[in-house]
């Protein structure tokens, strides 16, 4: 079962260099596994991550995606996307890119994107139109801690309810609930 979650070559550099910096918002290995999977699924597709952290995530996504396929990744904060570019710069798969991730969504076309793995606040709890009208149909919009965690603000809680149930009812959207590692959401767009 173990080879299941066989991590990406820069995973553990990854790590190293997150735990060094303090950075306490990491992807989970089952998310990052996930995503691997589900980025898989996309052959010669466009991949965008909103909140790229450190880029323990964005390695599961580029481990899983073929050699024609792409990934948009975005974060406001240098210090951590430093680490990122470090391991996985390399890769001419990715496009690392400092913004917030609101900013990207006037920059990308509507339609124009086959996954999207929102880890950050842009595209999950605020500018969540902005994100979908992004996907093709049958694209993914992927979302984890959706399970309550430890580092989790007061009153963050009411927020991921919200969003639950935002995302229940959407009718371009289907969508399943997973009791994985932190809790993941995965949608598709449909036609």
């Amino acid at each position: 079962m173990m080879a299941l979650f066989t991590p990406p070559p820069a995973l553990a550099l990854i790590q190293a260099d997150t735990a060094a910096l303090g950075f306490p918002m990491a992807s989970d290995p089952e998310v990052g596994a996930l995503l691997r999977t589900l980025a898989a699924s996309k052959p010669g597709g466009v991949v965008l991550e909103l909140g790229t952290g450190t880029g323990l995530a964005t390695a599961w996504l580029l481990a899983g995606m073929d050699a024609a396929a792409r990934l948009i990744t975005v974060d406001n904060d240098r210090a951590v996307v430093a680490v990122a570019r470090r391991h996985l710069a390399n890769d001419p798969r990715a496009r690392f890119t400092i913004a917030d991730a609101a900013v990207l969504f006037d920059a990308l076309a509507p339609a124009s994107v086959d996954l999207i793995f929102a880890d950050t606040w842009a595209g999950k709890y605020t500018h969540l139109d902005a994100a979908l009208r992004l996907l093709k149909p049958g694209g993914l919009y992927v979302i984890d801690d959706m399970l309550p965690q430890p580092n989790w603000p007061e009153g963050h809680a009411v927020k991921v309810a919200q969003l639950i149930a935002e995302l229940a009812v959407r009718s371009d959207l289907v969508v399943a609930q997973l009791a994985w590692a932190s809790g993941v959401i995965v949608a598709t767009k449909r036609s």
